[in-house]
């Protein structure tokens, strides 16, 4: 079945950079376009990146573009999401999706925290 693994959260000191990992498993990794979505406490599930299968075209939110990089291995099946600059507002749990005909898959989420 569809799995996906995020990992790579923690506590980050503002102005400091962070990777997160998605491990995925269950489907043919390098069809599907992958995103990452955040939500931080009292507020909605938000997309912030996503990258496009094959060709690998990548997407942001106004407010990461310019701060966070997307990017997917296909050996390893692996969709990354490296984060710099980061705010306070960046504050949330993160979570890997795909969509696969039709259906919404989620990781089980990672905390990333920035706070001095």
């Amino acid at each position: 079945q569809v799995q996906l693994v995020e990992s790579g959260g923690g506590l980050v000191q503002p102005g400091g950079s962070r990777t997160l990992s998605c491990v995925a498993s269950g489907f043919t990794f390098s069809r599907y376009r992958m995103n990452w979505y955040r939500q931080a406490p009292g507020q909605e599930r938000d997309v912030v990146a996503s990258i496009t299968g094959t060709v690998g075209i990548t997407h942001y939110a106004d407010s990461v573009q310019g701060r966070f990089i997307i990017s997917r291995d296909t050996v390893k099946n692996t969709v990354y999401l490296q984060m710099n600059n980061l705010k306070p507002e960046d504050t949330a749990v993160y979570y890997c999706n795909a969509q696969i005909w039709g259906r919404d898959y989620w990781g089980q989420g990672t905390q990333v925290t920035v706070s001095s």
